[in-house]
């Protein structure tokens, strides 16, 4: 009985792929337009892309020309080729701006860029092209189906430029070139008022600035003490139970020990 139904399975199979060999050869636009449309119905989005990489142009400016479009953007977009298929999708919504496809093409475009957005440690160039597509959907359709889901893929990249930002003012704290790292937090706080990551930036700043203060020459020491004793309160207002408070409280313990020697040589 298995032995009939693999048979029967490999039977099918052979059919179907001499089907798909013979309209791919064939001039019969028809035919193949036929097995494409059979073909994207079943998911087999290669097989289709192939047939209608080859009547596309035939149809241009034909009635079936807005349905084949949209096909043969979303073959790409379900193979994974997400650069291809939006750049595709953003052609379809510049033909069809009143398709009833148009929504559903624009956020899938913007999609795709979202999708080709790199880990947060690497170059975010795609990843701020995608917040940009996916805003200007946003602004597009304020009422859309996808609204939800274009939102929350809009913060998580927004975190992705985050964690870079973060991680890179975190590696000056690590090298020891505290003076890049203040300056780096300090922009990071600016451009990310509501990070998730504000206590850990707040308190790696406060890090630096103490080992800056430490550290420095004596004409820099009590400047740079009294910035770094300003960013200790700023910490502890903002982050009152914070795991970090003890540790930070032994660093204005010794900023003001510091503090205190320089004001009894003077």
């Amino acid at each position: 009985m298995k032995q009939a139904i693999y048979i029967l399975f490999a039977t099918i199979l052979l059919v179907s792929c001499n089907d798909f060999q013979k309209a791919l050869k064939s001039e019969d636009v028809a035919k193949k337009f036929t097995m494409a449309d059979e073909l994207y119905e079943a998911g087999k989005w290669s097989k289709s892309k192939r047939l209608l990489d080859q009547i596309l142009p035939k149809y241009r400016g034909k009635p079936q020309a807005e349905k084949l479009t949209y096909m043969h953007a979303n073959c790409s977009y379900e193979m994974g080729d997400y650069y291809i298929a939006s750049y595709h999708f953003d052609k379809f919504t510049d033909i069809y701006p009143q398709s009833e496809k148009a929504e559903e093409a624009a956020f899938k475009s913007a999609k795709g860029y979202y999708f080709n957005s790199p880990v947060y440690s690497k170059e975010q160039k795609e990843t701020v092209e995608a917040i940009e597509k996916l805003q200007l959907f946003v602004n597009q359709y304020p009422n859309s189906q996808y609204l939800s889901e274009a939102n929350t893929l809009v913060r998580e990249l927004d975190f992705k430029l985050e964690k870079k930002a973060f991680e890179i003012a975190k590696q000056y704290d690590l090298i020891t070139d505290y003076k890049a790292s203040v300056k780096s937090f300090n922009n990071f706080l600016l451009d990310f008022p509501g990070s998730s990551l504000r206590e850990d930036a707040l308190y790696y700043r406060l890090h630096a600035e103490y080992n800056l203060a430490i550290l420095s020459i004596e004409s820099l020491k009590e400047e740079r003490i009294n910035i770094a004793l300003n960013y200790y309160e700023a910490f502890v207002k903002a982050f009152p139970n914070s795991e970090y408070n003890e540790e930070a409280s032994e660093w204005k313990n010794k900023l003001n020990e510091e503090l205190s020697t320089l004001k009894t040589k003077s």
